[in-house]
């Protein structure tokens, strides 16, 4: 009975997520409205699923690796409730529930193997999760670009290019240049930030399915790959980022450097996970 519960609240936390992003990253107050009682019920379930997890197996403590990762993502939006309750905000939705719904979702399938019901299907889930990777790293290299358009605008504008500093000027006093046609700073400021959270919605989306094609392979065994948790931890480190820029307000200068930085990383992180052994098996999952 514990697979249903913990199914639900896999499903509740999927949701919960998706109402996550705008209520955090677009400041709207409906999604507060929802998404904190759909991940408190999300939670409850969780709990629920895990203490019968536990009755059954005749132990009250973890043992085994689904059933760790699963109580890590009951204890992990357990402290982001917390944290709510006591200090009124769910900027750390952003972070807590999407890792929650990725933690569970292999748990979720329960001990035996997703085996998807024809190769069809199979790669079909492959080339959503490379296509949405691959929109994901396009996104970032696109912020990256913003960001550094960014610091050559910024510097023109000092070095008195313009006529004077934010302030656009007459057509008269523009001067002629190579850089010229560079959109205005707020312009590509903006563009860094969307361009950010298309990337992040698309990584998402892009590790959930890889999750999927793994564990019919390998099972939750494939978390022992170094790389794979590697691109895990960049996920929750491109959340950061978000969290940052969202929270703090940053923006500009420290904004660029910081969204320059871990592009570069994650890109990083992104040829060595082609080298892992979940991906050098590609084509035992179907691929030719």
């Amino acid at each position: 009975m514990f697979l249903l519960w913990l199914r639900v609240a896999t499903v509740l936390y999927g949701v919960a997520s998706l109402l996550a992003i705008p209520a955090v990253l677009g400041n709207r107050p409906r999604g507060h409205r929802f998404c904190l009682p759909v991940a408190l019920g999300a939670w409850f379930f969780h709990l629920v699923a895990t203490v019968e997890l536990l009755a059954a197996g005749h132990h009250v403590i973890p043992v085994m690796a689904d059933e760790v990762v699963s109580t890590l993502a009951l204890a992990i939006v357990g402290i982001f409730l917390l944290i709510f309750f006591i200090y009124r905000t769910i900027s750390f939705g952003l972070f807590a529930l999407p890792l929650a719904f990725l933690l569970t979702v292999v748990p979720a399938i329960g001990p035996q193997h997703y085996t998807f019901s024809s190769p069809l299907v199979r790669n079909g889930w492959i080339a959503f999760h490379v296509v949405t990777l691959l929109a994901a790293y396009a996104a970032l290299l696109f912020s990256m670009l913003a960001s550094f358009l960014y610091l050559i605008q910024e510097k023109r504008l000092k070095n008195k290019d313009w006529a004077k500093a934010g302030v656009t000027p007459r057509p008269k006093t523009r001067p002629k240049g190579f850089l010229t046609w560079l959109p205005p700073l707020a312009t590509m400021d903006q563009i860094a930030q969307s361009t950010l959270v298309l990337g992040f919605c698309c990584m998402t989306a892009g590790l959930f399915a890889g999750s999927l094609i793994a564990q019919e392979q390998v099972g939750i065994r494939y978390f022992a790959d170094p790389k794979i948790l590697l691109s895990f931890v960049m996920w929750a480190l491109y959340v950061a980022i978000l969290f940052i820029r969202r929270s703090s307000g940053l923006r500009g200068r420290r904004a660029a450097w910081l969204t320059s930085g871990v592009a570069v990383a994650i890109v990083c992180v992104w040829v060595a996970n082609l080298l892992s052994s979940v991906h050098s098996s590609a084509h035992r999952f179907g691929l030719k």
